[in-house]
């Protein structure tokens, strides 16, 4: 089994993700995606005749972000004709899996040079069900759903299904408050100090008009008293009837965990921020980079998939991270940074808490509450926030990990490197 390397990550800044507000809420996605697509092959001079395929990541595949974004937006990159290209879906982690399939490619020997990642553009998601309900079709996670696998596996909205969590794990609202407080905090001191320039690439027209050149999300003007005045935001949905018979998000829930009185205790801010974005990751072998005079960043030590209950939904992360150590032949006490996806804060909450983990060690730069969470994107990011920390700190191992719908979450461990050693 041969080795994969990281040798460069980039991404787009993260727009808020709502028409009329966004700064990349007017782009298409393909733009997006071609944009960091574009930065990975200038910044390291890559014959893209010789990339073996790329490999995306988009959530919602549908209208504007359908049809093959990853080979469309490599094409519009002006990438070789010859470079093949693939988009998957595994809802929120999707942005890992894409890395994880190219390492997988890599390892294998099938392979030589992938471009991994994903894009999202939530602000075009969220017209696109407004749109399938002014027709009479429920999007997903909004009622329309397999009546069979929903006695067995009953799925319900991810806002009610994080409170549910919370609930059961006897969190408190103001310990979830003191998630999302800690993420715009460490975001800004983040942001101040310039720690994400060297992987954001500006967004701009084809003309070279500036478009966007910073993360608009986030808040750090956020305090704990203002965090405290929030209203619950899933309270109103979680018992409006989805169908003729009644069924309801909360009631989704309850059919498997009838003695939970779920609690509403997520909002605005103990939630990841709905954003527009894409990210890029030139993953490949050793000897690929050896004779392209490629310096890697960091090697890809283990992957990992876990299922969980899908009706909970979020709690597949600490699993995950358990299995992609094992894996590794590896202990927590080896990794010296996490990211774990702040979906919402109980699951960063529980992530820790499970993990008996530090927080000086875990999102450090924050995370999806303070910068935003471009679903399918999202996962390629974290990957090269861990990999620019590890390098700007010193330290040698990573690991990324992230729930997604349906109970699922990949995982994948990186180990810092500066170049070959012989």
């Amino acid at each position: 089994m041969g080795e994969a390397y990281i040798i460069d990550a980039v991404r787009t800044p993260r727009g808020i993700g709502k028409q009329g507000k966004g700064a990349l809420a007017e782009q298409h996605p393909q733009h997006l995606a071609a944009t960091v697509m574009k930065a990975i092959a200038e910044r390291n001079s890559l014959d893209t005749s010789t990339v073996d395929d790329v490999i995306w990541s988009v959530s919602t595949q549908d209208g504007m972000q359908a049809g093959d974004l990853g080979r469309m937006a490599a094409l519009d990159a002006g990438y070789d004709i010859t470079s093949s290209g693939t988009t998957l879906d595994r809802f929120c982690g999707g942005g890992i899996t894409s890395v994880n399939l190219a390492a997988a490619q890599v390892m294998s020997g099938m392979e030589d040079c992938i471009v991994a990642g994903g894009t999202e553009m939530m602000s075009l998601t969220a017209a696109m069900s407004k749109e399938k309900m002014a027709a009479g079709l429920r999007p997903p996670m909004m009622g329309s759903y397999n009546d069979r696998l929903q006695k067995v596996h009953p799925q319900s909205h991810q806002g009610i299904c994080g409170d549910a969590i919370a609930t059961i794990e006897c969190f408190t609202r103001e310990e979830l408050d003191e998630v999302g407080y800690r993420s715009q905090q460490r975001a800004a001191e983040a942001i101040g100090a310039g720690r994400f320039e060297k992987s954001v690439v500006p967004v701009t027209l084809d003309d070279g008009t500036l478009v966007l050149d910073k993360d608009e999300y986030p808040r750090p003007e956020t305090t704990r008293e203002g965090l405290a005045q929030l209203e619950p935001a899933f309270t109103k949905i979680a018992d409006v009837p989805l169908d003729k018979n009644g069924t309801t998000f909360r009631g989704l829930i309850n059919q498997k965990y009838p003695d939970v009185d779920i609690q509403n205790f997520h909002h605005a801010g103990n939630s990841s921020g709905v954003v527009d974005g894409a990210a890029a990751v030139l993953v490949c072998s050793k000897a690929y980079a050896e004779k392209h005079g490629l310096k890697p960043r960091a090697r890809i030590v283990a992957t990992a998939n876990m299922g969980d209950d899908p009706t909970l939904m979020l709690n597949a992360p600490v699993p995950a991270a358990k299995k992609v150590l094992a894996k590794a032949g590896m202990s927590l006490d080896d990794i010296d940074l996490f990211e774990i996806n702040e979906a919402f804060a109980v699951v960063a909450a529980k992530f820790v808490r499970d993990l008996e983990l530090d927080w000086d060690k875990v999102n450090v730069n924050g995370g999806s509450i303070a910068l935003g969470h471009p679903i399918g994107a999202t996962g390629s990011i974290l990957i090269g926030t861990i990999i620019d920390e590890l390098e700007r700190r010193e330290l040698k191992t990573g690991l990324v990990t992230m729930c997604a719908a349906g109970g699922m979450a990949p995982a994948i461990i990186v180990e810092r490197v500066d170049g070959f050693v012989d």
